[in-house]
């Protein structure tokens, strides 16, 4: 009897990363480590959120006594977040960052981001999404283009096909009739690799920065 084995996948994780406001000067340095530790930076922005954009962030420590210091903090100037990638990405990124409070972090995990670059248990330099349900709407939250595996079905499929999908290709059907090439379907993928507006931003040194 044959056991049919479903085929063999590539799945690549996603997580959210936020250098705070307090070290932006270091990111190139955070960066070179990131990348070191076998991430990929698929996108990045530089912003300014408000602090009623960071209490939308944080809405789950909405009410905890550190809540209107987190955002104060957290909107006291610029910040560059991050979409990393990689093998199992949300719990080695976390290993890497070390425990949420700096000054623990700087006697049980020393070598950790938040043990070199943190201060206290507030001013913990570093952000990462703790599982993959707050990844997806971390991500979301900071880059709303951005779709996170596993990729949606129903009526999200249906809308995310409409918003993103469709135009580009109603765009490059109509240029296609206008061309009539040789060989339409080799033409349409050629076209649509260099129309493809969402294309991920693969990047070892970022220097894209975005107002908010």
């Amino acid at each position: 009897m044959e056991i049919s084995m479903p085929p063999p996948q590539i799945y690549v994780e996603k997580t959210l990363a936020i250098i705070k406001p307090d070290i932006v000067d270091k990111e190139e340095e955070i960066q070179d480590i990131i990348l070191r530790s076998g991430f990929t930076i698929v996108q990045r922005r530089k912003l300014h959120l408000s602090p009623e954009q960071c209490s939308n962030f944080y809405v789950e420590q909405y009410g905890k006594m550190f809540f209107p210091n987190l955002t104060a903090y957290m909107s006291s100037g610029p910040l560059v977040t991050m979409i990393l990638a990689r093998h199992k990405a949300i719990s080695y990124w976390l290993e890497l960052l070390g425990p949420n409070n700096s000054l623990v972090a700087k006697e049980t995990h020393p070598d950790s981001l938040r043990a070199i670059y943190g201060t206290d248990d507030l001013r913990n330099a570093l952000h990462g999404s703790n599982d993959f349900a707050a990844a997806e709407r971390e991500i979301h939250f900071m880059f709303p283009e951005v779709i996170v595996e596993p990729i949606p079905i129903g009526q999200a499929a249906k809308d995310y096909l409409n918003l993103h999908i469709m135009p580009t290709l109603l765009e490059g059907l109509t240029e296609l009739c206008k061309q009539k090439p040789a060989d339409p379907l080799i033409w349409l993928a050629d076209w649509l690799l260099k129309n493809n507006p969402n294309k991920p931003k693969l990047c070892h040194h970022p220097i894209v920065e975005e107002p908010y």
